[in-house]
C-alpha cells in the first residue's frame, strides 16, 4: 500500500458536492452551536455573558483548536451547560436544521447526549420532544429530516448507559434509532457494556460506538465483536492493526469519519498524517462526517471540500462517500433507495464508482 498520501487535487468541485444530497451520520447536536447561535441563546435567556465572550474570541483565535481531547471534552461540557431550557434546545436544534439545509443535507442522524442530561438533572421528555418537534416543524418545510441517536457518556458506567437506553427505547416511535457510546474510551471500556447494548438491541434499537479515536485498534475490535455495533465513529484507529482491518471489511462497518476533529483534538497533527485515503484504499466502508461542527468551525462541505483537496478525489468519489452515507444510515431499505436514486440522477444517472483502489 502506498503510504504516500495524494497530491492535493485542483479543483475541489465544491458546487457539484453542495448539489449532492448528503446524509450526515456523526453529528452531535450539543457541539452543533455555532457562535451566533450561542450568542443568540443567551440573548434569548437575558444573560449576556461576558465569559461566553471571552471564551469565544479564544476558540477563534486558537482556530478551533484544543489542547487534546481532554481539552475539547471540558469545551463540550461548557455548552452543554449553558443549554438550560428545552426551549434553548429547541432553539439550536432549529439552526443546526437550517444549516443542514444550506448544505443540501436531506437526511441527519443527530446524537443527543442524553446521558449529559441525566447528569444535569434536566427532564429527558421535555428536553427530547422539544428537539424533534422542532426538527420536525423546520425541517417539513426546509426538506431536511431528522433521527435521534441518544448516546450516553461511557465514563460514568453501565448503569448510567442503561438508564439512558431505557429512555432511547421509550422514545422510537418518535424518531429515536439507535443508542450509541461517547466520551473517554480508556476510562469507559466496551467490556462494561456488554450487557447494555444487548438489551438496546432487544429493545429494537440500532447500535453505535465512539471508537478508536483516542485509543488504539483494540477498542475498535471490542466495539465490533463484544458491543456488535453497527456503525463505529470515528474508528481510525484500525489503521494499526491489519487483523481489525480485515473484520472491519468482512463485516462491513461503516467508519463515521470526522477528519477536522482529528485535528482538532490532537488525535492527528497534519491533515496529510489522518488515515482517510489508506481506509479507502483498504476498501472499507467510510463516510465523511463534521462530529461537532461548532466546535471545530467546520461544516459537512468543508469536510469534503477539505478531504478532496487533501487527497485528490474526484466528484465520483464524493459522490460515492456520500452512497456510503445513505447506505450506513438507519432508514428503511425503500428509503435508502430513494435515496440513492436521487443522487445518482444528480451524477447523470450512473452509480459512482467505487473508491477502494
Amino acid at each position: 500500500m502506498n503510504c504516500e498520501p495524494p497530491a492535493a487535487h485542483p479543483e475541489p468541485a465544491a458546487s457539484f458536492v453542495r448539489l449532492l444530497p448528503k446524509v450526515e451520520l456523526h453529528l452531535h447536536l450539543e457541539g452543533s452551536i455555532q457562535p451566533e447561535t450561542l450568542r443568540e441563546l443567551l440573548r434569548s435567556n437575558n444573560r449576556p455573558d461576558d465569559q461566553a465572550e471571552a471564551w469565544l474570541a479564544a476558540r477563534v483565535r486558537q482556530g478551533y483548536r484544543y489542547g487534546g481531547f481532554a481539552e475539547f471534552l471540558e469545551a463540550f461540557k461548557y455548552v452543554a451547560l449553558l443549554l438550560e431550557t428545552p426551549r434553548d434546545y429547541a432553539l439550536v436544534t432549529r439552526r443546526l436544521v437550517e444549516g443542514l439545509a444550506l448544505q443540501n443535507v436531506r437526511y441527519a442522524e443527530v446524537t443527543l447526549a442524553a446521558g449529559v442530561l441525566l447528569w444535569k438533572k434536566q427532564s429527558v421528555p421535555a428536553v427530547f420532544e422539544a428537539c424533534a418537534e422542532s426538527a420536525r416543524d423546520i425541517g417539513s418545510r426546509l426538506g431536511v429530516r431528522v433521527s435521534w441517536i441518544f448516546d450516553a457518556v461511557r465514563q460514568f458506567g453501565a448503569d448510567h448507559a442503561r438508564e439512558v437506553v431505557t429512555w432511547a427505547a421509550r422514545f422510537r416511535e418518535a424518531g429515536v434509532v439507535a443508542f450509541g457510546i461517547g466520551g473517554d474510551e480508556l476510562r469507559g471500556p466496551a467490556e462494561l457494556f456488554r450487557d447494555v447494548y444487548r438489551q438496546a438491541r432487544d429493545l429494537g434499537l440500532h447500535t453505535t460506538a465512539h471508537a478508536g479515536e483516542t485509543a488504539g485498534p483494540e477498542g475498535v475490535r471490542a466495539a465490533v465483536e463484544l458491543l456488535g455495533a453497527e456503525r463505529i465513529g470515528h474508528g481510525i484507529a484500525a489503521i494499526r492493526d491489519a487483523s481489525v482491518l480485515c473484520l472491519l471489511r468482512e463485516r462491513q462497518i461503516p467508519l463515521e469519519v470526522c477528519l477536522t476533529s482529528n485535528l482538532a483534538t490532537g488525535v492527528v497533527s497534519r491533515i496529510e498524517e489522518h488515515p482517510l485515503p489508506w481506509l479507502l484504499e483498504e476498501g472499507l466502508v467510510v463516510t465523511l462526517n463534521s462530529d461537532d461542527p461548532g466546535l471545530f468551525g467546520t461544516t459537512l462541505e468543508q469536510e469534503f471540500d477539505l478531504a478532496m483537496r487533501s487527497y485528490q478525489l474526484r466528484p465520483q468519489d464524493a459522490a460515492r462517500l456520500c452512497e456510503n452515507a445513505i447506505r450506513a444510515s438507519f432508514l428503511s431499505g425503500p428509503e435508502q433507495e430513494a435515496l440513492a436514486a436521487e443522487l445518482h440522477v444528480q451524477t447523470g444517472g450512473r452509480e459512482p464508482p467505487r473508491l477502494a483502489n
